[in-house]
């Protein structure tokens, strides 16, 4: 049991409870988190305690929470999780997020399973597959465009809902199949211990050994942002929309949450229609308005710039290039450099609005020049293609600076930084400010006149969101009516729920009606301390004449249907079920498995040969993998970003035909790594082998290895 197709959801992170909470008052209809043990983000755990104390405070608006359990775990493992499974049902935990098959053999309560995005859902017959296994939720590939995303809709089960990323980081390779920091560092992505190679600056050279780029962040994303895209992916079939960022602090989570909730309630008030049928529309799981103290801005918090990535089709820039962390909105130009004594003082000019993107972005504009025979970057003459580098082309027009902010610029391709003690406005028009740092000049290099500077730090809208920063209220009705012994209240929310409660007291005639309906309004309408509200038109008055009751009885009529309406709810409260897998069991869509299924377990092999798949290779984790193999595949193509695509040229007088899809080589730390690219699909394969000292070391787990003390040998074969 799931989402509803004419539900929506707005899914968001939470690194711990007290998170969660703030997520659940600024909108979110559901949350994700990890618990103790076996969560993608090893270091975001939470205990069962306050995963408990978190499924209680969401069900009072009937919102969910959602655990990860989406590792692959190890043979010595599986009982750990199965006991773990069982801990989070007791604690109200309304589904788990899981990318092992093993889990589904496991002897588990019927909670609800939604399959991970680590299963790398991006055909129609994997998520056909996934659809008959017993999952109710399927969390889809990053890389799908609005068509793919709407065959899948129509191929898998009814009750089967569909989630997808909205918003936050992206991992640059398919989900559930990048091992580059397993085969470098042996910390396994796939068991939540990514070191984020992708991350790093690496150097690509051609098939000839011509530097394309130098020393860039190539593997490197831009932040996923689908604002614009919302209504698309509903019509094409997503109801539950997530926001990335189980490691990301308190404001992030607060400030995107309230961006996605009013742009949903938005569609919600403004496009019932999107999925109607007969006089059912599309509504919000849970219940509550939420009213915030800020104007939510995700430019504001953590980004990389932004991109829609593959929604609307391939993007020519999807790239971070040039740093893979916040540079910040740009806010100002230094106007002026001072040493003053043993002080350092930088006086800035804030962005205005004839201020453009162009003129912006220091490095807006770059000229990629490369030489079929150049080793260095400083040898190169034969310019090959071009590329738009646009760190951040956001601004913030008349800035305001504060004690604490915190700014970076570009010096070259370095980003750099430096915190401001002290904020001090200059002259009357508002635009000029004299700022100390926390540095000499002397240490702030390629700092100059005319420097664009950024504001990754708003140290006011951080302490705005450190604050009580969001109510989240659920509106009701009230009908206070006569009784033949005294009074009854009525209360009904928004979902329909409702409580009825009577008080027998003695009849008394107001001496001044106007006066004692105005007092009974106002005490019947004394929320402030519930989940409730309600508007002076939503109090319904159903007496011949206005009494005068006192205050003491109207609030204990009032607070004992208030409690009437939370054991109401509470009731209504539906416990999502296990979808049942289809019978007789629906074969997998190929008979063999490489590494690239992650079969980590003899759990795991048993559900796959359940399924009918005769040979099934160990995951990459065990091990056994010494060659080369497809490290990463992802659909970001470094020929593509750079002009050297045969697809680009086809067609161009000159070019077509003497661009080939020829191997590629990405070099770090004089690591190699072999880019081969598949043209078909549209994807590239970043080749690479194990460390020799990884490769000799046991496969990772967290549980104890059996009584022998040798990892468990995992083979293929035929069965």
């Amino acid at each position: 049991m799931s989402l509803s197709r004419f539900q929506l959801e707005l899914l968001a992170p939470a690194r711990d409870a007290t998170i969660g909470r703030e997520a659940i008052l600024h909108g979110a209809d559901a949350v994700y988190i990890g618990g103790p043990a076996f969560g993608a983000r090893t270091k975001a755990d939470n205990t069962i305690e306050d995963i408990a104390a978190l499924c209680a405070f969401a069900h009072r608006y009937h919102a969910r929470i959602f655990t990860t359990v989406n590792t692959i775990l190890h043979e010595s493992e599986l009982r750990l999780a199965e006991r773990l499974i069982r801990d989070l049902y007791e604690a109200g935990v309304d589904a788990l997020i899981v990318q092992d098959m093993g889990i589904l053999q496991l002897d588990l309560p019927p909670i609800a399973m939604h399959a991970s995005t680590q299963c790398d859902i991006r055909t129609l017959e994997k998520a056909e597959f996934l659809s008959h296994a017993g999952f109710s939720q399927l969390v889809l590939a990053r890389e799908l465009t609005l068509t793919q995303i709407a065959k899948i809709r129509a191929a898998i089960r009814d009750d089967v809902a569909l989630e997808f990323f909205v918003h936050g980081a992206l991992c640059v390779a398919f989900s559930g199949n990048c091992y580059i920091s397993e085969a470098h560092t042996g910390r396994s992505a796939n068991r939540g211990s990514c070191s984020q190679e992708c991350r790093l600056p690496y150097t690509l050279v051609d098939n000839n050994g011509a530097v394309v780029a130098f020393d860039q962040h190539l593997l490197s994303m831009k932040d996923n942002d689908q604002s614009a895209n919302l209504e698309r992916l509903i019509e094409a079939g997503i109801r539950s929309f997530k926001i990335e960022g189980r490691y990301k602090h308190m404001s992030y989570v607060k400030n995107v949450t309230a961006h996605y909730r009013r742009l949903i309630d938005q569609i919600l008030d403004q496009r019932p229609e999107l999925a109607s049928v007969g006089d059912a529309r599309l509504a919000s799981v849970s219940h509550g308005r939420c009213s915030y103290t800020f104007t939510p801005d995700p430019s504001r918090t953590f980004n990389r710039s932004s991109t829609d990535y593959f929604v609307n089709g391939r993007q020519g820039d999807i790239g971070a290039f040039d740093t893979p962390v916040h540079a910040g909105l740009a806010v100002a130009r230094v106007t002026r450099l001072i040493r003053e004594g043993g002080n350092s003082l930088i006086e800035v000019e804030t962005l205005g609005e004839t201020d453009d993107a162009s003129e912006m972005n220091a490095l807006a504009e770059k000229e990629i020049v490369l030489s079929t025979a150049a080793k260095h970057p400083d040898d190169r003459h034969e310019v090959r293609g071009s590329k738009q580098i646009e760190p951040n082309a956001s601004k913030e027009v008349n800035a305001q600076f504060a004690n604490g902010d915190g700014l970076t610029y570009f010096h070259g391709r370095e980003l750099q930084g430096m915190q401001v003690n002290v904020a001090t406005q200059m002259g009357s028009h508002g635009n000029r400010w004299r700022l100390e740092p926390n540095a000499k000049l002397a240490e702030l290099p390629g700092l100059k006149v005319g420097t664009l500077l950024h504001r990754n730090r708003d140290h006011v809208w951080e302490q705005t969101l450190a604050k009580p920063s969001s109510e989240r209220r659920i509106s009701v009705r009230m009908r206070f009516s006569d009784t033949p012994d005294g009074y009854v209240l009525v209360i009904e929310d928004e979902a329909g729920h409702m409580a009825r409660v009577a008080v027998a007291h003695p009849k008394e005639a107001a001496k001044d009606l106007a006066k004692a309906e105005t007092t009974l309004r106002e005490n019947l309408a004394k929320l402030g301390n519930t989940i409730y509200s309600v508007d002076a038109a939503s109090i319904e008055l159903d007496v011949a004449s206005v009494p005068f009751v006192p205050a003491s009885v109207i609030n204990s009529l009032r607070r004992d249907a208030v409690a009437a309406l939370d054991l109401a709810r509470d009731r209504a409260f539906v416990r999502w079920q296990r979808a049942a897998a289809t019978e007789p069991l629906v074969p997998y869509p190929s008979e063999t498995l490489s590494f690239l299924a992650n079969v980590y377990n003899s759990a795991a092999r048993t559900f796959y040969e359940k399924h009918g798949v005769k040979m099934i290779d160990a995951a990459y984790e065990s091990h056994q993998e010494a060659g080369d193999v497809p490290l990463m595949i992802t659909k970001h193509c470094l020929r593509f970003a750079f002009n050297l695509c045969p697809k680009q040229a086809k067609g161009v007088q000159g070019v077509q035909g003497q661009i080939r899809a020829e191997p590629m080589t990405l070099i770090s730390s004089g690591e190699k790594l072999t880019l081969k690219f598949d043209c078909k699909p549209c994807e590239m394969h970043v080749v690479g082998k194990m460390r020799p000292q990884i490769l000799k070391s046991p496969p990772p787990s967290i549980a104890s290895l059996p009584a022998a003390g040798a990892p468990i040998k995992f083979f293929a074969k035929r069965t």
